[in-house]
């Protein structure tokens, strides 16, 4: 039995996957990011107040992205089923449905990011597909009743109705995965950054001896492939080597445009960087240390000759996402970088290929620009960066942290054997001199410290415990900063500034 709903909903999902579908088979003649989901999700991301996104990201961590892609998928689907009972009542109202969904995806084209004037076309070939779907579709149709001895007539041409369905239903699959796989050719950028044979740099190249102490299951060395990403790109930029430049104006004497040519001409350096996320809660995993090669961004910001009143360095993605650093950071001496490689080999895609930048002793949101494509020398007071508009502190301190990462919690260890309790301290641009556990509400035992090539990285630790009877312990640890200051204990949300407090693990000792 079929219900006249049951049928609305079907034609009503085909159009609007119709309209997806020939919206990506545009998008491959224009770019990725006009897709109709992406450039929807993109808005939705700027749309969403910052109060509503935190929670959302604590919740899913790393895998927002794609769980807005999937609730816009299942959006469009509650939103065409709709759209396809009102279209068998009346099929005005069911196009008066698409043309209002199609507006509002022709409306977030428009207004995202980085978008461009041509983004809207997906959109709007994508919206006539659908219409055109839903009126041959509604007059192939009839009411098919869910009780045939109500008097409502069964379907006139079963046969014509369940072809004119599978052809829309092809037609909405072959332009979809088609396009999207023509994207994929035409723009991705993977093999060019094959391509790519970074130069030598200056600088240490491997794992410092004793910076890991291999006691912990994190590594000191964050593989590319486990570093986090926290960004809101939905689609990430594809941006060739031979296609990328950086301009740098404002508040400078010279303005300089770079290639990545003329990037790679210059004198490169290895430097070991650790980035934190400002989102990363206490003992969280959103902090990363790698080996960053690149060229210094103190030098190029003397050479453009950047006024002494520019207080901040406005730096602008190529998917239009802006990052503000304080200019008297990357002044000061550290060594920020304007990265092109990433533990031996160029950038990864997701993580900023061609260029990023790089600088230590600052959360991500202040400092760590991917895909990076423009830098204004300008003020606090005239811009505002994407992440400070939404609240968060514009000139934040890093805070000084440390982490359990081995025992997990709740692991059962056995009593009279000894366990390494393991895990990494962070104060970047400062450093760690010392770290302590605590076991239950006892005294706070010094823990050993690994060596470290410079203050801008995590430093590994561990601390022999061997528990002397069963029972659940807590273990605690706390860093002490190079200038002496132990870490705060007071506990505080990552908004506005960075989270606070002791990490703690409990675990269970058994005989």
């Amino acid at each position: 039995m079929r219900s006249r709903a049951s049928i609305g909903w079907l034609i009503g999902i085909l159009a609007a996957a119709v309209a997806v579908g020939m919206g990506e088979l545009v998008a491959a003649f224009l770019r990725p990011a006009a897709a109709p989901v992406i450039a929807v999700g993109n808005r939705i991301i700027t749309l969403t107040p910052e109060s509503a996104k935190r929670p959302a990201i604590a919740a899913a961590g790393t895998n927002d992205k794609t769980l807005l892609i999937i609730g816009i998928y299942l959006l469009l689907a509650v939103l065409g089923a709709l759209v396809g009972v009102a279209a068998l009542r009346n099929l005005y109202y069911g196009l008066g449905g698409i043309a209002v969904i199609g507006a509002f995806g022709s409306y977030c084209a428009l207004t995202a990011n980085a978008s461009r004037g041509t983004d809207v076309l997906p959109q709007l070939i994508g919206t006539a597909a659908a219409m055109v779907a839903l009126v041959v579709l509604v007059r192939v149709s009839r009411e098919w009743s869910a009780e045939p001895s109500s008097g409502d007539p069964l379907l006139a041409d079963r046969r014509l109705f369940l072809q004119g369905t599978a052809a829309t239903a092809a037609l909405a699959a072959v332009a979809g995965f088609g396009g999207r796989a023509a994207q994929h050719a035409r723009f991705d950028v993977a093999g060019d950054r094959a391509t790519v044979k970074l130069p030598a740099a200056s600088g240490e190249h491997t794992v410092p001896r004793g910076a890991d102490l291999g006691k912990s299951p994190v590594p000191w060395r964050t593989p590319n492939s486990a570093f986090y990403r926290i960004d809101t790109a939905l689609a990430v930029p594809q941006i060739a080597s031979s296609s990328w430049q950086l301009r740098i104006h404002g508040l400078v004497d010279h303005p300089i445009t770079l290639t990545y040519r003329q990037l790679l001409a210059r004198p490169l350096v290895d430097r070991w960087i650790t980035l934190c996320c400002v989102s990363n809660e206490v003992g969280g995993d959103l902090v990363s240390n790698s080996l960053f090669r690149g060229a210094l961004l103190a030098d190029l910001l003397r050479e453009a000759g950047v006024h002494a009143d520019c207080d901040q360095l406005l730096m602008s993605s190529s998917d239009g996402m802006t990052i503000g650093a304080p200019t008297k950071v990357v002044m000061d001496g550290r060594q920020s970088l304007l990265a092109v490689g990433m533990n031996g080999a160029p950038l990864p895609l997701e993580h900023g290929y061609p260029a990023r930048v790089v600088i230590p002793g600052l959360y991500g949101y202040v400092s760590a620009c991917k895909w990076v494509v423009d830098i204004e020398a300008t003020t606090f007071d005239r811009r505002q960066a994407y992440w400070v508009q939404g609240g968060w502190v514009a000139q934040p301190t890093i805070r000084l942290s440390s982490r359990i990462d081995r025992p997990s919690p709740q692991e059962v260890v056995s009593v009279g054997d000894t366990v390494a309790v393991a895990g990494v301290a962070w104060d970047q641009h400062v450093g760690v001199s010392k770290v302590e556990v605590q076991v239950n509400d006892g005294p706070w035992q010094a823990a050993r410290l690994a060596t470290v090539p410079s203050t801008d990285t995590w430093r590994q630790w561990v601390f022999p415990w061997t528990p002397q009877k069963s029972g659940s312990y807590r273990l605690r640890v706390r860093a002490t900063d190079a200038g002496g200051t132990v870490q705060d204990t007071q506990v505080r949300d990552v908004f506005p500034s960075g989270a606070s407090g002791l990490h703690a693990v409990t675990v269970r000792a058994v005989i």
